[in-house]
């Protein structure tokens, strides 16, 4: 069997800038992060065995320093966590941070905003959390649905694929022909790199395996995109949930990984790939060196 690794993998640097921010201030005194600093519970668990709290609502916040998640919030959500805690840092991806500001940026300059993505997602609560009116679509249903408007300005969660944002921007000036769309094209690159790298390591593949974290969009997101070139795609969190079972008839498998994925997960499960190649072998050596009896 052979064993193809995608270009891009590993974190990408806004989680990887996350982690280090929330394991540095939690050496010093307890914090709590509000949510999940990344949707990865491997990640997750590494730092709650660190002593740092993760709590969905400020209300839970027992400790003197609470911690933003990548995914970033809204101004008012960020005000009231300074009014109710004395400390507040935020590890939100300056990707994200950008994302916010492009958004800021068209309805400053007279644009309805609508927002591809993932209409309860932290991100894009984050990215809608200050706006009076606003859309959220991510299929061509959802444009339909809209009601007309002079002017819109469109921007994407950052973890959404660049052709689903092209298509649905599209599909909107189809829809309202004489209205104003601006694009403000806010996918992040990593997520761009991982998608191309996944559609070039599909095609080459019998199944393809994603690893990441159950709830992380960006892995899912890859998971989608390499079933449209790959028949076989198996999402996994961790090497413990493959079986040798499914990889019998299989003789090229690919691995990529979300952004949020360890190298250490990414290595283990290449790790346990490898040992099955391995153990296949033995097997198969074993098998051509039987002495069969010859009868007379």
């Amino acid at each position: 069997m052979r064993i193809l690794r995608a270009a891009h993998m590993g974190w990408c640097f806004g989680v990887r800038d996350a982690v280090e921010l929330v394991t540095t201030e939690a050496q010093q005194q307890p914090v709590t992060v509000l949510g999940e600093l990344v949707h990865n519970e491997t990640v997750n668990a590494a730092l709650r065995n660190q002593g740092v709290q993760l709590r969905q609502r400020l209300s839970e916040v027992r400790t003197p320093t609470v911690i933003i998640t990548a995914h970033g919030t809204s101004a008012t959500a960020l005000e009231q966590a300074r009014q109710a805690v004395p400390r507040v840092l935020e590890a939100t991806c300056p990707l994200v941070h950008f994302a916010h500001r492009s958004v800021q940026a068209l309805v400053a300059a007279g644009f309805h905003p609508v927002i591809v993505g993932k209409r309860e997602h932290v991100e894009v609560r984050g990215m809608t959390g200050d706006l009076a009116e606003f859309d959220v679509v991510l299929t061509e249903a959802d444009i339909a649905r809209l009601r007309p408007r002079t002017r819109f300005g469109v921007a994407s969660q950052t973890t959404q694929p660049i052709d689903r944002v092209r298509r649905l921007v599209a599909a909107l000036r189809e829809r309202f022909p004489t209205a104003e769309v601006r694009f403000a094209d806010t996918v992040c690159q990593p997520t761009k790199q991982r998608q191309t790298a996944a559609v070039a390591l599909a095609r080459q593949c019998d199944l393809v395996v994603v690893i990441g974290g159950h709830h992380s969009n960006n892995t899912h997101e890859l998971a989608q995109t390499c079933a449209r070139f790959c028949p076989r795609v198996l999402r996994i969190e961790s090497a413990d949930e493959l079986r040798a079972e499914w990889f019998a008839d299989v003789e090229t498998v690919g691995v990529t990984a979300g952004t949020s994925t360890p190298d250490e997960t990414i290595d283990a499960v290449e790790c346990w790939l490898n040992e099955l190649n391995k153990r296949r072998a033995d097997a198969d050596a074993q098998e051509s060196h039987r002495v069969v009896p010859v009868c007379s």
